[in-house]
């Protein structure tokens, strides 16, 4: 008994030194995606505009363009009304055991935003797709200008407001170090030293993509990912909390986290609204 115990103890002391482990079905490849196409569960959404969509899409993806997941009328970009999402979703045939892959053929942060709702509205079920239709393209797969026939689905939503900082939460938050909590800048470079969050880490949403050209849309391998993360500050058991400018790049980096296994959420608001409120920023390279 005494061994057992033992044994058990150090096993768990193992997994806590080990730290988060990677949400690996969080993410699908091109080849996985290509063998479950014919899968009557499985929901493809294409991101985007109507445009691109009706200029070629992944076969049977279905269109989801920006304004049905997110409003833009706040300084930031803001998640609509719970039932308004429920419905819009539901519109493209997602239900509760629907297996949902999300990519877009244009900016990356379009589609982990929709991601990000998911996760908000409580389905736990969606992956993003590695290297997104770039990739797809590149292999020469299929593709089709044709819409799919769509029977509504049905979903039951059970939203988790604690993934959505409010900028109260915020406050208290750049006011002082905490220990468990990160505070991540997932703009560019530039724009970090323009003005940013006190305390937050510079961690543009690009630094994730295994190659320096965006369009390429390939992660980079989930133990480079940990290591910038961890160089950032990131520790087992950390909570990551990002922002941007308007609420779209920083749902890469709430991707990322919970990719790589961490507690995220995200200040909706980000920049725009701390800005336009006046709170206090910090210029340069140095967090405070």
């Amino acid at each position: 008994m005494r061994r057992l115990l033992l044994a058990l103890l150090l096993s768990s002391v193992a997994f806590a030194q080990a730290g988060p482990r990677t949400n690996s079905d969080l993410l699908v490849s091109t080849q996985w995606l290509a063998a479950h196409l014919s899968d009557p569960k499985l929901v493809i959404v294409h991101v985007g505009s109507a445009r691109d969509y009706g200029n070629g899409h992944i076969p049977g993806a279905r269109l989801l363009t920006g304004d049905r997941i997110a409003s833009s009328d706040a300084p930031g970009t803001e998640l609509l009304p719970d039932a308004q999402l429920k419905s819009n979703l539901e519109a493209i045939g997602i239900s509760d055991d629907s297996r949902v892959v999300i990519y877009t053929p244009d900016w990356q942060p379009s589609a982990t935003r929709l991601f990000f709702t998911l996760e908000y509205l409580g389905f736990t079920h969606a992956a993003m797709l590695d290297g997104g239709y770039e990739a797809w393209l590149a292999e020469k797969r299929p593709t089709s200008t044709e819409p799919p026939k769509v029977t509504p689905g049905s979903l039951t939503i059970h939203p988790h407001p604690e993934l959505v900082v409010k900028m109260d939460a915020v406050k208290q938050l750049v006011g002082e170090a905490h220990s468990g909590m990160l505070l991540i800048d997932s703009r560019p470079l530039r724009r970090y030293r323009a003005g940013h969050l006190p305390g937050a880490k510079p961690m543009f949403w690009e630094m994730n993509l295994a190659n320096a050209d965006a369009l390429a849309q390939m992660l980079k391998k989930p133990e480079e990912l940990r290591k910038m993360y961890e160089a950032a500050g990131a520790a087992p058991g950390d909570k990551i909390v990002s922002y941007c400018e308007v609420g779209l790049q920083a749902s890469y980096t709430y991707f990322i986290a919970r990719y790589l296994g961490y507690d995220a959420a995200m200040y909706d608001g980000s920049y725009s609204e701390w800005s336009a409120a006046r709170q206090p920023t910090v210029r340069g390279d140095n967090p405070r």
